[in-house]
């Protein structure tokens, strides 16, 4: 049995407030957003009050946005080093250290979020997350998802392949290796608060965030012209919670169990928020801001599926663990999608208008 897995639900029962003489341990959560920002931001926020409240006060977990404490994307090495006991990012940016971390995020025509959260509860996943982190001493709990995103914001029409030649783009992880591979120009180092400027200056000539619900506030809208469809580079972007190993084995039991049980239900949680604040931030951008959707082209998505297989494969004879986790993702990747080729995806045809 993993170390990490989840207790089973039971239904609610009344809270009863006990008083605690337990002297409080005292953590701090670093994450690569900033403070409160809806979804990505308030999951860090949410988690720390579920463990608080569970453990009746006897872990307190205090939350700093990003660059409070350390820059954004130096979250890793912070919970690696003992800085911080926890973390909260996503395990694409750090695929300079761990390649194969990119699988536990999001990886171009991969997994959607019901598919991610199978494969890592119960498909083997989890127990290979563990295995590339253990050499950096951090525990991976999966800490929410986006869900399927948008293509991104254009300032260009994409008709064929070759209009995403030269192109500069904010798109991070294996998605700006497929954009490289295609002629494209990936710009990794761009935080969510800097692509408003960089599209207005040109910069970059498209930028993807997240999907309506994050980009909207952002006012992208403003800066670029065309709001393409679907995130083919990242269909269900998977959050993490990165712990310290040392700190989280020097705990109870039972506050290792109220750790591991609130990042479970903040997974969710997560999800469920962005799927209705999607849908409401979409509308708002076509009905009120005159948003231009657009599809890309078949042949486009065909010859991009094709770059990611190039990349994948060209990436596994770098780095063993690279292999090791690729391998299983597809073995795994296409019984699922068989799955579904016979259920949702039939479905949504059938009732799509």
């Amino acid at each position: 049995m993993s170390l990490l897995q989840a207790c089973e639900p039971h239904a609610p029962q009344p809270v009863t407030v006990i008083e605690n003489s337990s002297p409080v341990i005292e953590w701090r959560l670093a994450t690569s957003w900033p403070k409160n920002l809806p979804g990505l931001g308030m999951a860090s926020e949410n988690f720390a009050q579920k463990v608080n409240r569970m453990s009746n006060g006897r872990l307190h977990i205090s939350v700093y946005g990003a660059g409070e404490l350390m820059p954004a994307l130096s979250v890793f090495d912070g919970v690696s080093e003992g800085k911080v006991q926890m973390g909260h990012s996503a395990s694409y940016y750090w695929k300079g250290k761990a390649p194969a971390a990119q699988f536990f995020s999001s990886i171009p025509f991969g997994l959607n979020a019901q598919q991610m959260n199978a494969w890592l509860y119960h498909g083997g996943g989890m127990e290979l997350w563990q295995e590339v982190y253990q050499p950096f001493g951090i525990i991976p709990l999966a800490g929410g998802n986006t869900g399927m995103q948008m293509g991104g914001w254009f300032n260009r029409p994409i008709n064929s392949i070759e209009d995403l030649s030269g192109l500069k783009m904010r798109l991070p992880g294996i998605g700006g290796e497929v954009l490289k591979q295609v002629g494209g120009v990936p710009v990794e180092e761009l935080a969510g608060r800097e692509l408003y400027g960089a599209l207005k200056t040109g910069a970059i000539d498209a930028a993807e965030w997240v999907g309506p619900y994050n980009d909207l506030p952002l006012g992208l809208y403003q800066v670029a012209k065309f709001y393409y469809y679907p995130g083919w580079h990242e269909p269900g972007s998977n959050m993490e919670f990165m712990v310290n190993q040392q700190a989280f084995l020097a705990l109870p039991d039972d506050l290792q169990q109220i750790i591991i049980t609130a990042a479970r239900a903040v997974n969710q949680d997560m999800l469920d928020d962005y799927t209705q604040g999607h849908i409401e931030a979409l509308a708002i951008l076509i009905n009120q801001h005159n948003v231009q959707l657009k599809r890309f082209p078949e042949a486009v998505i065909a010859q991009l599926k094709s770059a990611r297989d190039t990349v994948l494969y060209a990436e596994a004879e770098k780095d063993p663990m690279f292999k090791k986790v690729l391998k299983a993702y597809l073995e795994n990747e296409k019984q699922v999608k068989r799955y579904f080729q016979y259920t949702e995806n039939t479905f949504a045809e059938m009732t799509s208008s």
